[in-house]
């Protein structure tokens, strides 16, 4: 988002509503974030795809979720909104981790979601039935041991931001790590996975 003001919008059974509008007729399932903030209105391809893939993760409801690089939140939020009840949300950078607890209030999820300014180092220990993860290729790669580690059995990793070039390099990485493939979205750009933990 940038600082860019941006307008209500759909994406997947989402509708993103800037905080004070009112909800458009039809209305998915609301996510309200702030007019201004961090990086993550839902509008650039890399949230998108993982907009639209997450509804279709089994058993989402109640689960423990983990959003590394969150930004403003909104994957968090996402996942709230399908009934995760417990989810993590962590950003290196300070302003983003106040936008993503701003908007945890806006959706009345202060409760469900805990934010978290720092690396993946300060939840170390802690393992997820989901980790949302829409960052750097490069950091993808290098996290690849302690995030699939950090992941319960038979859990998933929802992966973004992931530029066409190195997209095999993401499924060999992952794959040599015991995490298959269970669905895909291939824009322009970049490239997200959908991988579940054997």
């Amino acid at each position: 988002m940038s600082g860019r003001i941006f307008h209500s919008f759909h994406v997947g059974c989402f509708t993103i509503i800037p905080a004070g509008d009112s909800p458009p007729d039809p209305c998915g399932l609301a996510i309200i974030l702030g007019k201004k903030g961090a990086f993550g209105s839902g509008e650039h391809e890399t949230t998108a795809a993982c907009l639209e893939l997450l509804p279709a993760i089994p058993g989402l409801a109640d689960r423990h979720v983990l959003d590394l690089g969150s930004g403003t939140g909104i994957l968090a939020l996402a996942a709230a909104r399908l009934g995760a009840s417990a989810i993590v949300a962590v950003d290196l950078d300070e302003a983003a981790a106040r936008s993503c607890q701003e908007n945890s209030c806006f959706n009345g999820f202060e409760d469900q979601i805990t934010t978290v300014c720092g690396e993946l180092a300060t939840v170390a220990g802690q393992h997820f039935d989901l980790i949302l993860a829409n960052i750097y290729a490069d950091i993808l790669l290098s996290l690849a041991e302690p995030l699939v580690s950090m992941t319960s059995a038979g859990g998933y990793l929802l992966l973004s931001g992931i530029p066409l070039q190195d997209k095999f390099d993401i499924q060999q990485r992952y794959g040599r790590l015991n995490c298959n493939i269970i669905d895909r979205r291939i824009g322009e750009e970049f490239a997200t996975y959908l991988l579940q933990k054997s």
